[in-house]
């Protein structure tokens, strides 16, 4: 029991440091902050009031909606107090029996306030009305039905925005969680598998990737995040993947490939991280997104090659076994680059299989038209 709970501890000491390590998380968060910005760059953000109130938080947007209603009909509220009060039709100005009212129903601040919310809203009780005696009032309840149809229209936009973003498509774009190394058609190839869980296409989609690490130039200056290209690649090439269903990425360790110095002992000592993006415009929205995450040497697995996922089934549809997205088996791999590319049957053998956490394990059927996650 003590030694489950050791190992939990350890596991989530372990989490919380790498957390802390990544650039990029593998949920695809930027891990960075800014400091020391001056305070006169903080009125750009107000200049772009629009995208300002789009990336903010709910709690804000919500917030925002109900102060923004609530602190016009109050303001309105206060000016047609102040209309009637100079009519003279408040309570305590004893109007007479025959005098006519601007706002028949407001007598005092609080029915001010209901009528200006009444109003607004176009909800109309009934018990409060406008009298057409005073030109001021008319003026008023044209402004503030004008007024409040262009904040309803600025508040549900951003709401609309929000919901619509890009970044909520892409996370129905998943990687496998770990990345291999394994030979592929007389290569020695470093792979990922990505998966669009909708059926709807990601159009134009372009994968690619940037290895960063910490290094030092020949003048003695040290680069804390050089940024290396990483091409990614599929058996039909490059550029316009056919996103329909779940793709096996490769890169191909050559002698320009910045993991060609890398062996299988020294892979897990090495400082990098691997950041992934995949580039697309859904095909139901139109609207373009990215998707990142990213993999360091730990969660790189050397001499290992993911299992098929795409079959055929009976009745002749293509099925896709979502159960083995993240599943890896052991491969003949040899024990660097360079041994795979000069010397002849110099393999490092894995002496076992690993079930790597990724997507729920789920049943599929034969009837079943689509896979539910």
């Amino acid at each position: 029991m003590c030694g489950s709970i050791g190992t939990r501890i350890r596991k989530y000491l372990d989490e919380r440091r790498n957390h802390r390590t990544r650039l990029v998380t593998k949920d695809g968060r930027c891990n960075i902050e800014y400091g020391n910005i001056k305070y006169s760059k903080h009125f750009a953000f107000l200049a772009d009031f629009w995208t300002t109130l789009v990336e903010a938080r709910w709690r804000f947007v919500f917030f925002n909606f109900t102060a923004t209603h609530t602190l016009t009909w109050f303001i309105f509220g206060l000016l047609w107090y102040w209309i009637v009060r100079n009519n003279g039709d408040l309570t305590w100005q004893n109007p007479s029996p025959d005098h006519t009212p601007c706002v028949w129903g407001v007598a005092g601040l609080t029915t001010a306030y209901l009528y200006s919310l009444e109003t607004q809203t176009t909800i109309g009780y009934g018990v409060r009305a406008l009298t057409p005696h005073c030109p001021g009032a008319v003026a008023l309840v044209t402004i503030q039905a004008v007024l409040g149809a262009i904040i309803n229209c600025f508040m549900c936009g951003v709401i609309m925005a929000k919901i619509s973003l890009p970044k909520k498509r892409a996370k129905t774009i998943s990687f496998s969680p770990m990345a291999v190394i394994s030979p592929r058609n007389d290569y020695l190839c470093l792979s990922i598998r990505v998966a669009n869980l909708r059926k709807s296409l990601m159009i134009g989609s372009q994968i690619y990737g940037k290895l960063l690490r910490t290094t030092t130039t020949q003048d003695g200056e040290t680069i804390i995040m050089d940024q290396v290209n990483i091409d990614f690649m599929v058996d039909s090439g490059k550029d316009n993947l056919f996103f329909i269903c779940p793709l096996t990425l490769h890169h191909i360790i050559d002698k320009s490939s910045p993991f060609f110095e890398v062996a299988v002992d020294t892979l897990h000592n090495q400082d990098f991280e691997l950041v992934v993006f995949l580039d697309g415009t859904a095909e139901s929205t139109s609207a373009s997104c990215q998707v990142r995450t990213s993999y360091i040497p730990r969660e790189i697995m050397w001499g290992y090659s993911f299992l098929p996922i795409i079959s055929r089934s009976r009745d002749d549809k293509y099925r896709v076994d979502f159960s083995n997205f993240s599943k890896v088996v052991p491969v003949a791999t040899a024990h660097c680059a360079y041994c795979f590319h000069n010397i002849k049957g110099h393999h490092h053998h894995s002496r076992e299989g690993q079930d790597n956490p990724g997507f729920e394990v789920i049943e599929i059927t034969e009837s079943q038209d689509a896979t539910k996650m």
